[in-house]
């Protein structure tokens, strides 16, 4: 693709926060952000969970109609066109191509300097534009105040569970990365955040100063792998009990979104819901989980607390991540078989031989031709760790894992 080569390339690929350069393409542009309807959606981990509830709740709600609703998402699996989705449908490969191309073209023309999460973004906003939608659930990149995506004016703003992550860049206290989060929210907005969430208290100082809402949350009850919502028992296909703290967020966003939505369709998007790689059984014996920093390993070890059942882990993240910690946190988990490291081909993935000895000791280092063997161990095996490994594992091999079973 035309497109992954100019996003990829040195001048694009690396981060420069700020939103003042995505701000004046967009105003050359005639600030297409301007004509549908947004919810905001910050935080360090659940973001994109969070945004695929109220995704799916919204295109089950407009199902026979002609609303279209726009989904902004990062990072991806396998293709660029997965971040950017109308109606749970993927942009296609050659309008992507063709925005991207133009759209890098028109920013040079006019002397600005896009970085790759910068043009992604202003393309998403665009695209959404011509394609006329009418609500857009659009995922912050990193941080909030200072990111890409934080020059919208959303109908609401949601902040996910806080903890660190990107500490270069956001700051080494919570209250530190909880104040770069609270950054999109807006004055005389509505937020939504839970009141236990690390961080509150600042979250709550900033929406103060901005004379912005913080909205109560719905309660909800987990009883026999059902969720009690309105007394409604709803299946939800999602695991972790991180995910019921996700979900109390979307419908929050849901019950104050303008309208009303009934609980049939809640109830039908969320028996239905899916979303790839999150505690994701490919079988019973094969979970893959992206967990890519120390927040997201915390929550799997506590899923895994549950399992009795012996298990392999494979593991690989990128070095910008606290490996160490994501290591030790993975070595506290019972009844485990064997520890694989697996180097997968990325910028910035972490080598064994970059690991701590005490690692490069337990962990084996596992190449690509043996991860088959391994799955096929009648222990269950967990593949963890970036995205970005999980999608250069798949991809490249061109496996379909369900097929192997």
């Amino acid at each position: 693709m035309i497109s992954e080569k100019i996003l990829k390339s040195a001048d694009k690929f690396h981060i420069n926060l700020g939103i003042q350069r995505v701000k004046l393409m967009l105003a050359l542009l005639d600030n297409p952000q301007k004509k549908y309807k947004i919810i905001h959606v910050a935080g360090t981990n659940g973001k994109g969970s969070t945004c695929k509830i109220i995704n799916d709740i919204l295109i089950k709600h407009f199902e026979n109609t002609d609303k279209k609703i726009g989904l902004y998402t990062s990072p991806h699996l396998f293709s660029y066109c997965e971040r950017i989705k109308i109606n749970n449908i993927d942009i296609k490969e050659n309008i992507f191509d063709r925005l991207i191309f133009d759209l890098d073209k028109f920013a040079k023309k006019n002397n600005i300097s896009l970085t790759e999460f910068e043009l992604l973004t202003t393309t998403a906003l665009y695209y959404f534009y011509i394609k006329k939608v009418d609500y857009v659930i659009l995922e912050t990149g990193l941080g909030g105040r200072l990111d890409a995506t934080n020059t919208v004016e959303p109908i609401l703003e949601i902040i996910t569970t806080i903890d660190f992550d990107h500490v270069d860049r956001l700051g080494n206290t919570i209250n530190k990365i909880a104040f770069e989060k609270a950054g999109i929210i807006k004055q005389n907005s509505k937020v939504i955040v839970a009141r236990d969430n690390q961080g509150f208290e600042v979250i709550e100082k900033v929406a103060s100063s901005k004379n912005a809402q913080i909205l109560k949350l719905p309660k909800l009850e987990l009883k026999d792998n059902f969720v009690i919502y309105k007394n409604e028992k709803i299946k939800f296909n999602l695991h972790g009990s991180h995910q019921i703290k996700n979900l109390a967020l979307a419908l929050c966003a849901i019950e104050n979104i303008g309208f009303s939505i009934d609980i049939k369709e809640i109830k039908s998007a969320l028996e239905k819901i899916k979303w790839k790689y999150r505690l994701d059984f490919i079988s019973p014996n094969l979970l893959l989980d992206c967990a890519h920093n120390p927040s997201g390993i915390r929550t799997l070890v506590k899923y895994l607390e549950n399992i009795s059942q012996e298990k392999n882990i494979v593991f690989g993240c990128l070095k910008t991540k606290d490996y160490n910690t994501m290591s030790d946190l993975l070595l506290s988990v019972k009844n485990i078989k064997n520890y694989y490291f697996f180097e997968f081909d990325y910028p910035n993935a972490l080598k064994f031989d970059e690991l701590d000895m005490r690692y490069k000791n337990i962990f084996k280092k596992i190449e690509k031709s043996d991860i088959e063997k391994i799955i096929k161990d009648k222990n269950l095996t967990v593949i963890t760790g970036s995205i970005y490994m999980l999608g250069s594992l798949f991809e490249e091999r061109k496996i379909d894992w369900e097929d192997i079973f």
